[in-house]
């Protein structure tokens, strides 16, 4: 038997947002009413879509399968109220972004309200947090990585390089002394990430900056070791778009102590034919390019800012 096309939204509601009660208040139904229209797909369909579970709705390979399918109808419903009703479609639907706390709560959570203005319909969530996030699992649509991936079916483009240099607030310095040279790292109280739990190599830092050293104040929290430096409590390796024109922070040794690190954009393959995940990540890339000044800089220009 042919199953109803309708039954698509309710499937792609609970997908995207993995709980029955919050599909339906964005169906602007009851649970039951969503929770019947899902049995009836998965018995059209012979197959379960969804693992159930105390934590919510989880999709099966099945269910994986057809949200590919089911989000490029939508994408085509999309083209068909846009081109032959000719009017303004608005993009809907949930996107979420996955990105280090640092990007993503200082650089996109200001500047992506923007394209909810443009869309109305299309919520965007963002989770800011130092981990990898899986998009296989649906941990986000979109993700802010530190790495390239090189397994999975994953699209990725670089998005940005961006500079680090060690920082201390004035009244730290002022206290206890300039820093002359690397080896004067070793007689001041680093801040940096607990060892154990670094999720990739590439926050690893200390390493590249001394040999030996260790934090004496640690966090798996870029705020939170920020905070700690401006409040005086040691040196720490920030990136400059987070630290640099701090009028509170000063630069050490800039001219000798720099690093690098890239930010790369992905996605899943099969996203790039989803135009709300697609508007997403091309916005973002707009967004990190027209700021691209801000990410680099050279020690010149990090010693004048803080000047």
């Amino acid at each position: 038997m042919a199953f109803d096309w309708d039954d698509l939204r309710y499937f792609l509601s609970v997908a995207r947002t993995g709980r029955l009660t919050a599909a339906a208040r964005r169906m602007g139904t009851d649970h039951a009413t969503v929770s019947r229209r899902i049995t009836a797909l998965e018995g059209k369909l012979g197959t379960e879509l969804f693992q159930r579970s105390p934590k919510g709705y989880s999709l099966t390979d099945a269910g994986e399968r057809l949200l590919i399918k089911a989000e490029t109808i939508e994408s085509s419903a999309a083209n068909i109220e846009n081109e032959i009703a000719g009017e303004k479609f608005s993009l809907g639907g949930v996107v979420r972004i996955g990105a280090p706390d640092g990007f993503g709560s200082l650089f996109l959570a200001p500047r992506i309200g923007e394209l909810t203005h443009r869309n109305p319909q299309l919520e965007l969530q963002i989770v800011a947090m130092p981990r990898v996030f899986s998009l296989t699992k649906r941990e986000a649509d979109i993700a802010i990585g530190l790495e390239r991936p090189d397994k999975g079916r994953l699209y990725s483009r670089k998005l940005t390089d961006y500079t680090l240099h060690v920082y201390g607030s004035r009244s730290y310095l002022e206290e206890n002394g300039s820093v002359t040279s690397r080896q004067d790292f070793a007689r001041h109280p680093l801040i940096g990430y607990i060892p154990e739990l670094i999720f990739t190599p590439e926050l690893d830092y200390l390493g590249q900056i001394g040999d030996g050293l260790a934090p004496r104040l640690s966090s798996t929290n870029l705020f939170a070791q920020f905070h700690a430096t401006r409040a005086g409590a040691g040196l720490c390796i920030l990136p400059d778009f987070m630290a640099a024109g701090d009028t509170n922070l000063v630069p050490v040794l800039p001219g000798e102590v720099a690093l690098v690190r890239t930010f790369w954009i992905i996605a899943h393959l099969d996203a790039r034919d989803s135009a709300r995940i697609q508007t997403v990540m091309s916005f973002i890339a707009d967004e990190v390019a027209a700021a691209k000044s801000i990410f680099t800089r050279s020690a010149d220009q990090v010693d004048q800012l803080a000047d």
